[in-house]
């Protein structure tokens, strides 16, 4: 007569199928976390060059020459994306773009990009080398700013 085992760890007697799907289980948790941190690091991008783009067109209408005006400009993106943590990652500072010479009532555009690698991920594939974060800021010189010239019409 064969003796029968009473316990909870005995035999395979009551096993659910399924935990085979543990290991396939962790590889889908770590590609959707590689996925979100990825898509956080394209939110945070655009952030930074956002703020980047708003604050070089303010130092460029708060300037009182056009020579000046493109050097603060250029120098406040550096800062802002340097306070970003971004100073250099691929980060481009578009020229100025003027709808008339510099002075009073001109509307100033400066763009501001950066490049964001993308992460590989399994499952899924790529996406590509890498995505351009680009934000577009404008803004009017004051029309009735004094030591300026008129420029454009108001």
């Amino acid at each position: 007569m064969i003796e029968e085992r009473r316990g909870r760890a005995c035999g395979d007697r009551g096993q659910v199928g399924g935990i085979e799907v543990l290991p396939f289980g962790f590889l889908v948790f770590i590609s959707a976390s590689l996925l979100f941190a990825n898509a956080w690091a394209v939110i945070d991008a655009k952030f930074a060059v956002s703020a980047a783009a708003r604050e070089a067109v303010r130092a460029y209408v708060e300037s009182d020459s056009a020579t000046e005006a493109r050097a603060a400009a250029v120098r406040r993106a550096d800062e802002t994306l340097d306070a970003y943590g971004r100073a250099g990652d691929g980060v481009s500072i578009r020229e100025p773009v003027l709808e008339a010479p510099f002075g009073r009532c001109v509307r100033v555009s400066v763009s501001v990009a950066s490049e964001i690698p993308m992460i590989r991920i399994p499952f899924l594939g790529g996406f590509g080398p890498s995505t351009e974060v680009e934000a577009t800021h404008s803004a009017v010189v004051d029309p009735f700013r004094s030591g300026v010239e008129a420029g454009g019409s108001c």
